[in-house]
């Protein structure tokens, strides 16, 4: 049985990479084995050797100190910036849920705590017989939302929470992360929320410094 989080967004370009790598860190600080999958990702550049690197992942991969080869935490990468079951179909490569869910399980111990980066929202296409919601629940992680603090975090949110419990999976965390750095003064979507859910919130500020606390 796998062990740790899938995380998730409300829309793409949230900030889900840059969460991640910072509970990457927070676990690491409490000395607790971490693995880290992106298993899909597009909108891939190539290198001058003309190999498809990914951004996302290869920041995953830093994150975790390097102590798995890029090729097992993004193995499946595609050019276009389309979710990535479009992108593969431009490729004429198909990706499935079966393949997915086998290469974020690849090589992960009974200790280790996982941290899986899905691609875009909770219900974005990921594989061609696959939604995200799909592989959080084949994996069977607990979810960690990351909501980007701005003007309709509190719908993307409450609807984000609600696609999440409809699937019956269980939710960890909320992260209300600060992209932009100016927003409103006065939007106060942390104290709105708290008002609205009964999970727990964290902050992500400007800086990119996460709340303590997630984990430990």
């Amino acid at each position: 049985m796998l062990t740790g989080y899938f995380i998730t967004g409300s829309d793409t370009a949230v900030g889900k990479t840059w969460v991640s790598c910072q509970l990457i860190q927070q676990l690491m600080h409490c000395g607790v084995p971490v693995k880290v999958r992106k298993p899909v990702e597009s909108g891939c550049e190539y290198d001058p050797a003309n190999n498809l690197i990914p951004a996302d992942g290869a920041q995953l991969f830093s994150a975790n100190n390097y102590l798995e080869d890029l090729s097992i935490i993004t193995p499946f990468r595609f050019h276009a910036a389309l979710a990535p079951d479009h992108a593969a179909r431009l490729e004429n490569k198909t990706i499935t849920l079966a393949q997915l869910k086998a290469a974020v399980e690849y090589n992960v111990e009974k200790q280790d705590r996982l941290i899986v980066e899905g691609a875009g929202g909770f219900l974005s296409p990921l594989a061609s017989d696959a939604v995200n919601a799909d592989l959080a629940r084949a994996l069977g992680l607990e979810v960690i939302v990351v909501i980007e603090n701005r003007l309709g975090a509190i719908n993307q949110a409450l609807l984000t929470i609600k696609a999440v419990e409809d699937a019956g999976l269980s939710i960890h965390a909320i992260i209300l992360n600060q992209i932009q750095a100016e927003i409103d003064p006065r939007l106060d979507n942390m104290s709105e929320l708290k008002e609205r859910i009964a999970y727990p919130l964290f902050n992500c500020d400007f800086n990119g410094q996460l709340q303590p606390g997630v984990f430990c």
